[in-house]
């Protein structure tokens, strides 16, 4: 049986509903937690579950031929993994890969379907977040054709932070180079510029943000942007 625990413990998207369309989500969701490196679907796979983190990181990572990938987005507390459902699309267009552990809410493709329908309240918070994320994948692909690779690593490192609620997170250099698509060279370097900075301290793959202001100036203007796009459109 699924759990019902009262959730959003917590979901941005779903705290946001009227309490009776929640509730009525919740009891449909089980509470599950979400290991580092587990992969929740390929590009490619049929869609058999969507997920509404609320102590979780995902990435989102679109497949190169011949390379590793470069990640397009991240999904934490402030969004859902599965939004392509609302398009009648129930195949996955990027790897889903957790880059934070943590709990998420788990409900099943169909199910979803069906209180999507019953629920005027969830489609139009859930049209709201597909438009954003539209928004943010458009900023992500200018953020990595333009800005340099310290402002971008900067601006991941606040994204992770918003997302995995601590200041301190793991993720190697490996790990890095994919997420921002550069060589580990290019990420030692702007890692290592940013630690004499004293913004952040970087050891065997556990970085603690010591500066998040400072860290915040490093950042190219993109982080900005997609934090404005949320608020301007969810609230």
């Amino acid at each position: 049986m699924p759990s019902t625990q009262a959730a959003p413990a917590h979901n941005r998207l779903l705290a946001a509903l009227p309490g009776k369309d929640r509730q009525r989500l919740l009891k449909n969701a089980e509470t599950v937690e979400l290991g580092l490196s587990d992969v929740l679907g390929n590009s490619g796979d049929p869609i058999g579950y969507v997920y509404f983190p609320t102590g979780s990181v995902i990435s989102l990572v679109m497949p190169i031929e011949g390379g590793a990938g470069l990640e397009v987005g991240l999904v934490g507390h402030e969004g859902m993994l599965g939004i392509t459902l609302m398009l009648d699309v129930d195949v996955a267009p990027f790897h889903a890969v957790v880059q934070g552990a943590g709990a998420a809410l788990r409900i099943a493709a169909p199910t979803f379907l069906g209180e999507l329908e019953r629920s005027p309240a969830l489609q139009r918070q859930l049209k709201r977040y597909l438009s954003v994320s539209l928004t943010q994948l458009a900023q992500t692909a200018a953020c990595t054709r333009f800005h340099v690779v310290e402002a971008r690593l900067a601006r991941w490192l606040l994204m992770s932070q918003d997302r995995a609620h601590s200041d301190t997170f793991h993720v190697t250099h490996v790990s890095l180079a994919t997420m921002l698509g550069v060589r580990r060279v290019g990420i030692t370097k702007a890692a290592n510029s940013l630690q004499q900075q004293k913004l952040i301290r970087y050891r065997r793959g556990d970085i603690t943000i010591l500066d998040r202001t400072g860290l915040e100036a490093a950042s190219c203007e993109c982080y900005r942007a997609c934090e404005e796009i949320y608020r301007r459109t969810l609230g």
